[in-house]
C-alpha cells in the first residue's frame, strides 16, 4: 500500500473542471513531481489532499485512512505538512519564531501551566526551541535565524516556509513551487536539501515545481496534468520524452516537429 493514494479525483468550480478523475501515489520516502503549464490543476490538487477543498468525487487515502473524514486541523497531526505557492510566513516573527510556530500542534502545554510557568510548560517550550534549532540547521538558516521574515530576500523566505513545514517532522511534505523566486544556486541548495531530507528521515514528498533542473535533481518520479487531467507519469528523462508533455508544454506545432 502506498502511503499516499488519490483516486479518480475530480472537482469543478462554477462548472469549470479544475480536476478529472485524476490518480496518483507517493510510496514512503518517494519524492514525486508534479508538473504542467499554468492552470493544469497542480494546486488545486495539492488543496484537495491537505484539505482546503473538498473533491466533487473521488478518494484519497493517507496511511490506510481516508482523508476526506478528516477535518483540516487533523492533517497535521496525521504527518502531512505543506508549503504554499504565495508565502504565509508571519512577516512580523523572526526565523526562529516562523520555525517554533510549526511546532505548535507538537509541543502544547494547557493554559494555565503556561501561566504558571510550571516545569511541564518550561519542558515543552525548551523542546521546541531544540526542535527548531535543528530545522534551522538542516535548512542552513542559521545566520538568520534573528532576522524578521520580512526582511529577508524572497528566495530565503522561502526557504523559511520549507523550515516551518519540516519542523512538524512530516511523513508526507506537499511542496507548491519551494524554489519559485530563487537564483540557480538557491534552487540548488533548496532541491539538495530536500533529497537529503528525504535520504535522512525517510520523508515523502509530493513537489509542484516549474524550474525542470530542480524537477530533473530532485525527483523520482514526474506525474503531469493539463486541463486537469493526467497526461503522463515515469522518471524524469521519461516524461521529458513524452509527446503529450511537450506538446501540453510547447504546443503541437512544436512537438510535431
Amino acid at each position: 500500500m502506498a502511503l499516499l493514494e488519490v483516486e479518480r479525483l475530480s472537482l469543478s468550480f462554477s462548472g469549470l473542471r479544475a480536476l478529472s478523475e485524476v490518480s496518483l501515489a507517493v510510496d514512503a520516502g518517494e519524492i514525486v513531481g508534479l508538473i504542467g503549464p499554468n492552470g493544469a490543476g497542480k494546486s488545486t490538487l495539492l488543496n484537495c489532499i491537505s484539505r482546503l477543498y473538498r473533491p466533487d468525487h473521488g478518494r484519497i487515502t493517507f496511511d490506510g485512512r481516508d482523508l476526506l473524514e478528516r477535518k483540516l486541523h487533523e492533517v497535521a497531526a496525521l504527518g502531512i505538512r505543506r508549503t504554499f505557492q504565495n508565502l504565509e510566513l508571519f512577516r512580523g516573527a523572526s526565523v526562529r519564531e516562523n520555525v517554533i510556530l510549526g511546532l505548535a500542534y507538537r509541543h502544547r502545554s494547557n493554559l494555565l501551566s503556561d501561566l504558571l510557568d510550571l516545569p511541564a510548560a518550561r519542558a515543552s517550550r525548551r523542546a521546541a526551541r531544540e526542535e527548531a534549532e535543528r530545522v534551522i540547521d538542516a535548512c542552513g538558516l542559521g545566520a538568520v535565524a534573528e532576522a524578521m521574515a520580512a526582511d529577508l530576500p524572497y528566495g530565503l523566505q522561502k526557504t523559511v516556509e520549507l523550515a516551518r513545514a519540516l519542523a512538524g517532522r512530516p511523513r508526507l511534505l506537499l511542496l507548491d513551487e519551494p524554489a519559485a523566486g530563487m537564483n540557480p544556486e538557491e534552487s540548488r541548495r533548496v532541491a539538495g536539501t530536500v533529497r537529503r531530507l528525504r535520504d535522512e528521515q525517510g520523508i515523502a514528498v509530493l513537489l509542484i515545481e516549474h524550474d525542470m533542473r530542480v524537477v530533473m535533481t530532485v525527483c523520482d518520479r514526474v506525474i503531469v496534468l493539463d486541463h486537469g487531467e493526467k497526461i503522463g507519469e515515469g522518471t524524469p528523462a521519461d516524461v521529458r520524452r513524452a509527446p503529450a508533455v511537450i506538446k501540453a508544454y510547447l504546443g503541437e506545432e512544436t512537438a510535431d516537429a
